[in-house]
């Protein structure tokens, strides 16, 4: 439990960099869109996300060739973290920006 508010924590920070000087998009029907166009490199999904939707997520990511990453909290937190008054269940990241996330995703 510990280990995963740390995990929380670091992507937490990552993403707020990431909205400042990257790129994504919020948002289940635009993630499918961009894993479609072959421009998201990353994928998070809140941990209460239909099971449904994430497996559809996973699918297209691993087929090309993108990863996930599960963002242990739900997904008003989420929202929370990207700055809008709404939930989000995933979002996709498609320009990190000045944001390092390899260490983080281990």
């Amino acid at each position: 439990m510990n280990k995963k508010k740390i995990n929380n924590e670091g992507i937490i920070s990552k993403l707020r960099l990431i909205i400042k000087s990257g790129k994504l998009t919020i948002g289940f029907k635009t993630t499918i869109r961009s894993l479609k166009d072959g421009k998201c490199k990353l994928v998070i999904v809140a941990n209460n996300c239909p099971p449904t939707r994430r497996l559809e997520i996973e699918y297209y990511a691993l087929i090309l060739h993108s990863s996930v990453h599960r963002f242990y909290g739900s997904n008003s937190e989420l929202g929370v973290v990207c700055g809008k008054i709404f939930n989000c269940s995933c979002l996709g990241i498609i320009d990190l920006g000045d944001a390092v996330i390899d260490n983080i995703l281990t």
